[in-house]
């Protein structure tokens, strides 16, 4: 970063957003309801013991990972909105571009282990505890964490290397393609490296999941049908939350590796905004909601506060005793 002869990019997508202060109190608002929201689900899983199955550990990983993103993301793009400048130092760029970039890597890979997870409880339920034991669980969640992350970071480590003559990126937040585009003198090899680098970070996810619901389909085909929907009903929130993250990502895909020039500075804001905001809001309540252990734990959480609010109130009008 010595080399480097900018010092800061300019973030030209926040000049073209009207009513800046409505959208920082939209912003604000969104942030404390993807804490709050994340927060909730992630206590209810840690402090209930019933609820450390596979399936909801996961789903607290990915309620985390929602947190680590939407931060990485909300609160630069809130101080952005109170400048007049659009300016963010170089160092506070390419650190939002790596955790944007490992939030996104970490999320497939979580997903992926659902949909895994799925597979081995349709396919297999009498095996299904042994097979995902707690020891194995634990380094398949450290795979999925540590090979994102050692795949990006060989990438990422070219970026870090490149001085910076433009100081441009037409977007609300720092990528690393957008930033690559401003270097001195950009090699000709990055734009294949990248290339090659998504395909080595989502193919092996990206198996993982169109096997696991193949098979579940093979083996739902010959279920009751009773028991097939029951089955089903079981994927359904990962289902969705697949289908977010694929929307997603397609929209950052076609930002970031086509000229939107030609179309609407609000529709590019909106696909900036989709890729982070939307699945931190979408996942908890998809999970909280979608899950039927989870719904059963949550509302007998609520229940119990309101009950026990309900009795110290009734205790409280009780006349107090003279004698």
């Amino acid at each position: 970063m010595d080399n480097t002869t900018v010092l800061t990019f300019t973030l030209t997508a926040y000049a073209v957003m009207k009513n800046k202060s409505g959208f920082f109190t939209l912003f604000l608002l969104l942030y404390l309801l993807i804490i709050t929201l994340n927060l909730i689900l992630l206590t209810l899983i840690q402090q209930t013991k019933k609820l450390h199955q596979p399936m909801n550990v996961f789903t607290f990983l990915l309620c985390l990972n929602e947190l680590y993103g939407s931060t990485a993301f909300l609160p630069p793009t809130m101080s952005l909105l109170l400048s007049k400048t659009y300016e963010i130092p170089v160092k506070h760029c390419l650190a939002q571009v790596y955790v944007l970039h490992s939030y996104a890597s970490l999320e497939f890979s979580f997903l992926a282990l659902m949909a895994y997870d799925r597979y081995l409880a349709i396919c297999y339920p009498l095996h299904y505890h042994g097979i995902m034991s707690h020891s194995r669980m634990g380094k398949i969640i450290a795979l999925a964490v540590a090979w994102p992350n050692i795949i990006f970071l060989c990438y990422y480590s070219i970026t870090l290397q490149l001085t910076f003559c433009g100081r441009f990126i037409p977007k609300l937040y720092c990528v690393n393609m957008e930033v690559v585009k401003n270097s001195c003198s950009m090699p000709a090899y990055i734009s294949i490296v990248g290339l090659l680098l998504i395909l080595v970070l989502i193919l092996p996810q990206l198996l993982m999941v169109l096997f696991s619901y193949v098979q579940i389909s093979r083996v739902c085909r010959k279920l009751p049908k009773e028991s097939r929907c029951n089955a089903l009903k079981t994927c359904i929130p990962h289902l969705l939350s697949l289908m977010i993250y694929t929307i997603g990502s397609i929209f950052e895909i076609i930002q970031t590796r086509f000229n939107m020039n030609h179309v609407v500075a609000e529709a590019r804001i909106f696909m900036s905004l989709f890729f982070v905001i939307i699945p931190s809001l979408f996942n908890p309540v998809v999970y909280g909601l979608g899950t039927q252990l989870i719904r059963v734990y949550l509302l007998k959480r609520l229940m119990g506060n309101k009950v026990l609010s309900e009795r110290k109130a009734k205790t409280l009008r009780q006349p107090k005793s003279t004698g």
